[in-house]
């Protein structure tokens, strides 16, 4: 049995196939005929190639039903036809280089940039990747990179799945996805969920699987067991049956079995992501991450754009809420209009979220200003709340400047640990909290999210996250979480019985949450939130819960 990281639940079971054409490293020293206007156009050429057929099969990935890959693509095409990368390729054209390697070399100094940027950008560092073996196997007449054929259902196993394969991928045919690399931020996971293809990442040692081995994923434990028995298959197929039977059952408000009032809201980047929470069921957004309309700008977007964005997502949920958080800038999310003040030897601990907002006010109050504006007529009652929140007197700061701009429900995130101990410090000044788990995690165990050695404490299952947590539910105002923890189903029930009052996750995590608290009751809840703090380790805690709540394996969550 392998363990990685699951992201998109569900199972499946075939033989292994590898991706097809690896395309090697042109080599260094490489020159042209010399002529370096011939070796340019060349260069080019492919970019350009490239860029059409990353068009092309974001078509068809619409045609398919899967916008998502269509937004993935037209970005990764975007790319290709970078004016700065082709100005790099030309620069070293014009110095003798041979096309392949100065495309090469081109995009390494970008792929330096994007791995030294911070988890969200680092994350795109596979998209960069891929279109450059595209256009380096064009200009060296090799085959492009691609998803191997095959005459019967299978496994794909790589490094790392391209977009640009993924979102053409027929679900009949790939049966499941296994990465030794990626995370649930990478287009392969957000794709994957999108299309409902069982995908298990960061699985050390995966591309070690010989082609046509026998394999059995399980997207939602996060496992690969080699070479099942027929039982074994037969076991985990019962499980996905009654997983699934359990989902169709679970319908409506999201509550407790004895009746326990849970709303289960979504996360999303923007107006794109309500198709897939609606069909989920949301009953409104828990974190509406408004940093997606401001990435990969030189300039913030004017307010008109935003007005839009904002309305159609209020539109949507006009009986429910939506939060937003206020841009999230800064570490993991750098933009390139608001500079971090000098030299951070660690961004995760310096100048980001409101501590940046604070130094950009005109940023702030002309986000606050649009978000006004555009709740302005709609019935959704809209929440915003701050980032990186670390006392009263932020807390305070930000609450005046949602009030000077119209917005009425002023509200921050517990990310930093000196806000969940002092929660009771922060409710004068604001309703409501929205636990950020991810960073909570990262800061309560000082495990930078980013380093892969680091994932045992990088769980929010360890107890010293949870104690936290019962904290900040306990100072009395409503406390949502919106991390990634809200989305896995036992957790979800720890955390209820933890004082949470709503949960907040990606679209396709909704229905597993949902189906598990209906499952088991508010007691049953307070009981596992119990026996997790009781624990010493991460481990021992999702044991301990997971022993009190025995319709999880029931439903096979």
């Amino acid at each position: 049995m392998l363990t990685g990281a699951g992201v998109s639940p569900g199972v499946g079971h075939g033989p292994v196939r590898g991706i097809a054409g690896a395309v090697p490293e042109p080599p260094e020293g490489d020159r042209h005929d010399g002529d370096a206007a011939a070796a340019l156009a060349t260069a080019n050429a492919a970019l350009e190639a490239v860029a059409a057929d990353l068009e092309e099969r974001g078509e068809r990935s619409a045609a398919a039903g899967n916008t998502e890959g269509r937004d993935v693509l037209n970005a990764q095409a975007l790319m290709a036809r970078d004016p700065g990368l082709a100005e790099g390729a030309a620069e070293r054209i014009a110095k003798g280089t041979a096309p392949a390697r100065a495309v090469f070399e081109a995009f390494a100094v970008y792929r330096e940039m994007l791995a030294g940027a911070g988890e969200y950008l680092a994350a795109r560092v596979t998209d960069l990747d891929d279109i450059r073996d595209r256009a380096v196997a064009r200009l060296l007449g090799l085959p492009v990179p691609g998803v191997p054929e095959s005459d019967v259902p299978f496994v794909l196993v790589a490094r790392d799945l391209a977009p640009a394969d993924t979102a053409v991928l027929d679900p009949a045919q790939v049966v499941a996805f296994v990465t030794e690399e990626g995370g649930p931020t990478s287009h392969t996971a957000i794709l994957a969920r999108t299309m409902g293809v069982p995908a298990v990442v960061a699985l050390p040692g995966a591309t070690g699987l010989a082609d046509g081995t026998m394999v059995l994923v399980d997207g939602a434990a996060g496992t690969v067991r080699v070479d099942p028995s027929d039982a074994e298959v037969a076991e985990a197929r019962e499980a996905a049956d009654a997983r699934a039977s359990a989902l169709a059952d679970a319908t409506g408000p999201g509550a407790t079995k004895d009746g326990h009032a849970v709303p289960l809201l979504a996360n999303i980047g923007g107006p794109k992501d309500l198709d897939a929470a609606l069909a989920n069921g949301a009953e409104g957004v828990g974190l509406y991450r408004t940093e997606f309309l401001f990435l990969d700008r030189s300039t913030p977007p004017d307010d008109a754009e935003q007005e839009d964005a904002y309305r159609r997502v209020l539109a949507a949920f006009p009986e429910g809420r939506v939060v937003v958080r206020a841009l999230d800038a800064g570490a993991d999310k750098p933009l390139a209009f608001l500079p971090p003040p000098g030299e951070e030897p660690n961004p995760a601990l310096g100048e980001r979220g409101l501590r940046m907002l604070r130094r950009h006010e005109d940023v702030l109050t002309a986000q606050l200003t649009t978000l006004a504006r555009a709740a302005s007529g709609q019935s959704a009652k809209l929440q915003v709340m701050a980032p990186m929140v670390t006392d009263a007197e932020e807390a305070a700061y930000f609450a005046a400047a949602c009030r000077a701009a119209g917005i009425e429900h002023p509200g921050v995130m517990i990310e930093v640990p000196a806000a969940a101990l002092r929660a009771r410090d922060l409710t004068p000044e604001i309703e409501f909290f929205s636990l950020g788990t991810n960073d909570l995690t990262q800061y309560t165990c000082a495990a930078d999210r980013q380093i892969g050695g680091l994932a045992r404490l990088q769980d929010p299952w360890q107890p010293a996250v949870l104690d936290l947590v019962a904290l900040a539910a306990d100072a009395g105002v409503p406390c949502g979480v919106c991390g990634e923890a809200a989305g896995d189903p036992a957790l979800a029930c720890v955390l209820v019985g933890l004082g949470v009052t709503s949960l907040s996750m990606s679209a396709p995590s909704l229905p597993l949450v949902r189906a598990a608290l209906a499952h088991h009751t508010l007691a049953e809840c307070r009981t596992a939130a119990l026996a997790a703090r009781e624990a010493r380790s991460a481990t021992e805690a999702r044991d301990a819960a997971r022993a009190t709540l025995p319709a999880l394996a029931e439903l096979g969550l």
